[in-house]
């Protein structure tokens, strides 16, 4: 029996209504493509300054991880990690999570130790082609395409140079028509000018609305994206490029590392101003415990919590599971992320000081989804789990919870019992709660005894 995706059903969510608080989450788990030996992500055995990544085992443990906590809609994956965990260990045959791969690997991201390709105009290039994305080979039969991956990033970046950016919709317009008649969905990555001075800095916002408008102004519906990824550059340009054609469906991408109050309150601010979709890469692969950081990123998106409670919380979580916080509270409720607001392209916002519970009881629930939660078995000691046959227990970083507290969804899953059952609130088919159809006071009730749960208030 296959499992909904929830990417589909929340697309089809967004198209009825734009309106909508659906929000799609991404997990960009696909930095081996750029930065190689670093694009694991810090070791959690670091000590100092003593550089330590994790392996590429440890690395696709961690997406097992996340693919079984289920509170992403998508992980991205580079073709060679798709072969192993999609095609070899079918991974997602029975989870609500989309696989997607990147279809191409412009030479802007091709960021060596040493190297300057980062700056220098980019350029188009395609490691995989269509087919070794779908099926991990070079001709996919019609059984192995269906059974195959669906879904790919393809990015472009434009320098404000005829020749440079010709070639770049050059290559685009290629992938399109391979993916049109493979029937290949993608959604586009359009990236800001990487080559300083390409064009003013205040420009880049309308700039970069303004060159997805005329690029995809020519292509029909048969090949246009699912929806954009890019950089947000603020409240006023989302709104524009809302405005200008909610088809679009934009979506922001995370970018640096930064501190924690800059993903939540990006999240956050994205969503308010019109984005539906967020891919974090680095934010959640360089973060203390990256399942605690996605539910709290599903948690704002859902609008369960500020970003600034869920800093605090957080926080709290990494206390309770005894893993060393890479900044201080304070540190960490900073905001370093310029282009929040309208007044400039840099601002300056000081957390909240409304209080917030700064400790989180460390149970399996707030590393679940509530389907996992409703069909968990009880927790077990650490020493009765059993490693996963794909990984040895060395395999998993010392961040990530063991693999036990995390089950697997069986794969028939049980239907979901209702997040809070002693409320009468509109839910959605799977026993969730239906935003949309709630009345201010549902939602203020809902609101409050869902914090009370995390909070054990």
């Amino acid at each position: 029996m296959a499992v909904e995706k929830s990417l589909d059903r929340k697309l089809a969510e967004i198209r009825a209504n734009y309106n909508t608080r659906t929000f799609i989450l991404a997990d960009a788990k696909d930095p081996d493509i750029a930065y190689g030996m670093k694009a694991p992500g810090r070791s959690p055995e670091y000590y100092g300054d003593e550089v330590k990544y994790r392996s590429l085992a440890e690395f696709r443990q961690c997406i097992r991880d996340v693919v079984r906590q289920a509170e992403v809609d998508i992980v991205l994956m580079t073709a060679s990690t798709s072969e192993i965990l999609v095609h070899e260990e079918r991974l997602f045959d029975h989870s609500p999570v989309t696989p997607a791969c990147r279809t191409n690997d412009t030479t802007d991201i091709h960021i060596a130790r040493g190297s300057n390709y980062a700056i220098q105009a980019s350029r188009p290039w395609r490691t995989p082609t269509l087919d070794h994305a779908i099926c991990a080979k070079l001709e996919c039969t019609p059984e192995e395409a269906a059974r195959g991956v669906n879904l790919g990033l393809y990015s472009i970046t434009f320098n404000n140079d005829a020749e440079l950016d010709r070639a770049t919709l050059q290559a685009f317009k290629e992938f399109r028509i391979e993916a049109e008649r493979k029937k290949f969905r993608y959604f586009l990555e359009v990236f800001d000018p990487n080559v300083p001075g390409a064009i003013d800095p205040d420009m880049v916002g309308p700039f970069i609305n303004d060159m997805i408008a005329r690029t995809l102004a020519g292509v029909t519906k048969a090949a246009k994206p699912l929806f954009l990824k890019m950089v947000y550059h603020g409240p006023k340009w989302m709104e524009e490029l809302v405005h200008y054609d909610p088809d679009l469906i934009p979506g922001v991408l995370g970018g640096a590392s930064g501190t924690t109050y800059d993903a939540f309150k990006l999240l956050a601010e994205a969503q308010k101003y019109g984005a539906r979709v967020a891919l974090f890469g680095r934010k959640i692969n360089n973060s203390e415990n990256q399942l605690a950081f996605i539910k709290f990123l599903r948690m704002i998106a859902d609008g369960v919590i500020s970003p600034e409670e869920a800093v605090k919380a957080y926080h709290g979580v990494l206390q309770e599971l005894k893993i060393r916080p890479y900044r201080t509270l304070e540190e960490d409720s900073q905001l370093t992320t310029p282009i929040m607001s309208y007044g400039s392209s840099t601002v300056s916002m000081p957390a909240t000081t409304k209080p917030a519970a700064t400790t989180f009881a460390a149970n399996a629930d707030i590393l679940m989804s509530p389907r996992q939660a409703a069909t968990a078995p009880a927790p077990q000691p650490a020493a009765a789990s059993a490693t996963p046959p794909a990984a040895s227990a060395s395999a998993v970083p010392r961040a990530v919870p063991a693999p036990a507290a995390i089950p697997a969804p069986p794969s028939r899953p049980a239907a979901a019992k209702p997040v809070v059952p002693d409320i009468d609130i509109p839910r959605l088919p799977d026993g969730s709660p239906d935003f949309d159809r709630m009345t201010p006071d549902q939602k203020l009730a809902w609101n409050k005894q869902e914090r009370d749960r995390i909070f054990g208030w």
